[in-house]
């Protein structure tokens, strides 16, 4: 006997004209089987009859009542009919979103460019034959750093949810979500503490003579001298090879001695089995970096979106100050020249496109769950694709440009010291943290030059650590909703956490802990999420979906070019990238100390707990999940919203036609 029709009250209807589109609202309330329909029901072809009714009734039901639940629909009107594209319950606690536009772009580029487009990108584009550089990570940059950028926007935006919740779109596949949540927790247990060492450095530079100038210092060591010879094992920062030892051969500067024996006191350690305690100058500037961090994320992206006017925008004023300094002191135009210069001869060796294949995926931050935290409190109807574009193009200019700045500052020290460029030229902490202070305090006002500097890696630094930990907290509290209304409790309980950690490394060997996790816990494993995702969008939600999806926001389909490289080009490219990764893999050390094997495999355990999540949480979906093994497949590989369609047998992933769509 057939029943009746759910019935579809109309309560409410406004209208809200949009830019190339039409948008309709309506307040409707419905049973649970008209809710779970695909979202694309072209008016007209509902099979839900409409009658009137009370809204009051509609807004009294509860959310999770067997009886009808009052929902929101949004439909669009195109110029052949209309398509509904949005629903939601009504009585739901309502997402927030960014104030303003601007907000939302400054938080993507301020996490985006980092401490690393200041250490990192120049010297790989020296190393890896000056200009020539440019060929290969623009060409990687444009197949794939920014068609996964674009898709982790659009991913964030469409399902309105954290790095877990997205994976509605793929059930089977949410322990990526966790898995690259847990990684950006990792990160931010070493990554506050190199903000940490800039705070410190900052307020040492609140003094009339720099404390890394000259030697007579309680923390300097025999080995210490202030005028260093032409020898150019003497160079700027050569400390670093051999950490801790006061008696060898090779004179240091008071720069390197100042970082490892002032700041660090690695001398007083021996290697991970001997940390000691913590340092109490550097507890005390974590404190603050936790601090600030808790109080710019506590209220969401309303407090977050208002501190990044300044952390976003203050690294680009001291860029440019920095940059006019530089140009005017002695042996900048040697430093540029040897930045710019062309070798195509170095294109043919392997190493060199693997350099701009790993710097494409890190520099972007692609994989941390941060664009899609960030993205999922835009409106709905937000034109992600030109979002994508400007803040890639922003990142990529900011690490092209910043090279300017960091050789001109090389050539200087290289003509001060008479020794050639690559003897100064390093990347990392070592470059930022000796090389760049030492330059500064040869400058006239350089205790002024410091602070501008320090400044400029504080805010650098804190952006992006917002970032992380904003995929963590909306991740969890989307994916959790008694954490949602604990949001502030939460939020502090996981800075707290992250202080805790983070103490092991400001302890004597701390740079030793340190230099574990940053080469293990975001090299392979980040990447492998990163596949993983692209595979789980492109291959088993499907582009097509992915595309309709795009264009029900943005009111235009992805180009047949964004539709191959999330199809076939950006999963080949990552599918590389993880597996040199490996082929490559050196172990982690410390100028001359050399990681015991327990500690490599300390490491890899670390890095294995967050790709693990991967197949164990699909294990347990696939188990937790009732029917024959089909209908278990079934309901696993398909999104949620198909689930009435499932039930019917009507699965999309198993026609051949949804595998080899574009």
């Amino acid at each position: 006997m057939d029943t009746a029709p759910p019935a579809l009250a109309v309560s409410e209807v406004c209208l809200k004209p949009q830019p190339c589109l039409l948008s309709f609202c309506l307040r409707v309330s419905l049973s649970a089987q008209c809710l779970s329909r695909s979202p694309r029901i072209p008016v007209g072809m509902s099979k839900c009859s409409v009658a009137p009714a009370s809204p009051t009734t509609a807004l009294m039901r509860e959310p999770n009542a067997a009886g009808p639940r009052a929902v929101e629909l949004t439909l669009v009107k195109e110029q052949n009919g209309v398509q509904l594209t949005h629903s939601a319950l009504i009585g739901a606690p309502e997402r927030e979103t960014w104030g303003k536009k601007i907000d939302f772009l400054l938080s993507v580029i301020g996490f985006a460019v980092d401490l690393a487009n200041v250490w990192r990108f120049p010297y790989l584009c020296y190393k890896n034959g000056g200009g020539a550089f440019l060929v290969p990570y623009l060409l990687f940059m444009v197949i794939a750093g920014m068609p996964l950028f674009y898709m982790e926007l659009a991913l964030g935006q469409f399902n309105r949810e954290g790095a877990a919740g997205v994976w509605k779109i793929c059930p089977l596949l949410k322990g990526v979500g966790f898995s690259v949540i847990l990684i950006s927790l990792y990160v931010g247990f070493f990554y506050n503490v190199i903000i940490a060492w800039a705070l410190h450095y900052l307020f040492s530079s609140f003094t009339a003579e720099l404390p890394w100038t000259h030697c007579n210092n309680s923390w300097n060591s025999p080995s210490c001298a202030d005028a260093l010879s032409g020898n150019a094992s003497h160079a700027p920062g050569n400390a670093s090879h051999t950490p801790g030892n006061a008696s060898h051969a090779f004179a240091t500067t008071p720069a390197a001695e100042y970082f490892e024996r002032g700041v660090l006191h690695v001398h007083q350690s021996h290697g991970l089995d001997d940390l000691g305690p913590p340092r109490w100058e550097l507890a005390a500037c974590l404190v603050l970096v936790i601090s600030l961090l808790y109080f710019s994320l506590w209220k969401g992206v309303k407090t977050s979106g208002k501190v990044v006017w300044v952390t976003a925008t203050m690294p680009y004023v001291v860029l440019m100050a920095l940059l006019l300094r530089g140009l005017t002191l002695p042996g900048a135009m040697d430093g540029i020249s040897a930045y710019l210069s062309v070798d195509f001869h170095r294109l043919c060796e392997a190493s060199v496109w693997i350099d701009a294949a790993t710097q494409v995926c890190f520099s972007l931050g692609v994989g941390f769950g941060v664009l899609i935290a960030f993205s999922s409190y835009n409106k709905f109807t937000n034109n992600c694709y030109r979002d994508a574009l400007v803040t890639t193009a922003i990142n990529s200019l900011t690490s092209f440009s910043s090279g300017f700045v960091v050789f001109s500052f090389l050539g200087y020290m290289a003509q001060k010291h008479n020794v050639p460029i690559r003897e100064v030229a390093k990347d990392g902490p070592g470059l930022i943290f000796i090389i760049y202070p030492e330059a500064i305090a040869t400058l006239p006002l350089s205790s002024a030059w410091a602070v501008l500097f320090f400044t400029m890696l504080l805010t650098l630094g804190i952006d992006s650590a917002m970032g992380g930990m904003e995929s963590v907290i909306t991740g969890l509290v989307d994916e959790f909703r008694l954490l949602h209304r604990h949001r502030k409790l939460f939020t502090l309980f996981i800075v707290l956490a992250t202080f805790l950690l983070s103490l092991f490394c400001v302890t004597n060997g701390g740079i030793y802990v340190l230099t574990l996790l940053d080469h293990f816990v975001a090299g392979t494993s980040i990447l492998f999420g990163v596949l993983v995702e692209a595979i789980g969008v492109a291959w088993f939600y499907g582009v097509g979906q992915f595309s309709d999806d795009i264009k029900q926001m943005t009111g235009q389909r992805p180009s047949l070019y964004w539709r191959l490289c999330w199809k076939l080009v950006s999963p080949c490219f990552l599918l590389f990238v993880v597996v040199v990764s490996i082929v490559t893999f050196k172990p982690p050390h410390y100028g001359a100390y050399v990681f015991p094997n327990w500690a490599n495999a300390l490491g890899w355990a670390i890095a294995l707990s967050s790709m693990v999540m991967v197949p164990v949480y699909a294990a347990y979906k696939f188990c937790s999940l009732p029917g024959s093994f089909r209908e278990k497949l079934a309901h696993a590989i398909a999104p949620e919203k198909d689930r009435v369609l499932v039930d019917r047998g009507e699965v999309r992933q198993f026609t051949l036609r949804h595998w080899l769509m574009v």
